[in-house]
């Protein structure tokens, strides 16, 4: 897990639309005690990218192990969610209230929150920063039987379609 008890090794990302929120997030987790890390993964001075290529890149370094958790944001969160979700072992959301951080972490063991610089504030997207570094998932919890059934059917189908591939279409009957 993290480098450090309770200290959280984290990767963070944005495309063009939510690189002003994501370099303001990026020194508030630098002063956090909660933090042990910060990597940078764009897009910035160096580093160039489009929303999708960045959160894969976040996700991966998270599903490999060598961080504990990605801070991504885009306009919406949405697309960065999306994209991070294709990463297998990687549960991604988008969420702009205390009730959903809370839960991602605490319900869904979500290991990457994606933010909407075009739909929340900077100050409420700072706050709920800070909540979220706060939030530990409890692999003895009741939720944790359902998030091993997520990672289980994950796992088990991994390289076949989903489950609506088995319906019929509507041309057979």
């Amino acid at each position: 897990m993290s480098a450090e008890p309770n200290r959280l090794r984290i990767v963070v990302g944005a495309d063009d639309a939510g690189r002003l929120y994501k370099d303001t997030l990026t020194e508030d987790l630098h002063a956090s005690e909660l933090v042990a890390s910060v990597t940078d993964v764009g897009v910035n001075d160096e580093i160039r990218g489009s929303y999708s290529l960045i959160a894969l890149v976040a996700a991966r370094l998270v599903a490999d192990g060598k961080a504990d958790r990605a801070l991504l944001v885009c306009h919406t969160g949405l697309g960065m969610a999306i994209a991070a979700n294709k990463v297998q072992g990687i549960r991604a959301v988008t969420a702009h209230d205390s009730l959903s951080v809370r839960a991602s972490v605490l319900s869904n063991n979500a290991q990457v929150l994606a933010f909407g610089q075009g739909v929340i504030g900077l100050g409420p997207a700072r706050r709920l920063t800070a909540e979220w570094l706060t939030h530990r998932f409890d692999a003895d919890s009741s939720a944790a039987v359902k998030v091993r059934a997520i990672s289980v059917f994950e796992h088990q189908h991994q390289h076949q379609p989903g489950p609506l591939a088995v319906l019929p279409s509507e041309g057979d009957s």
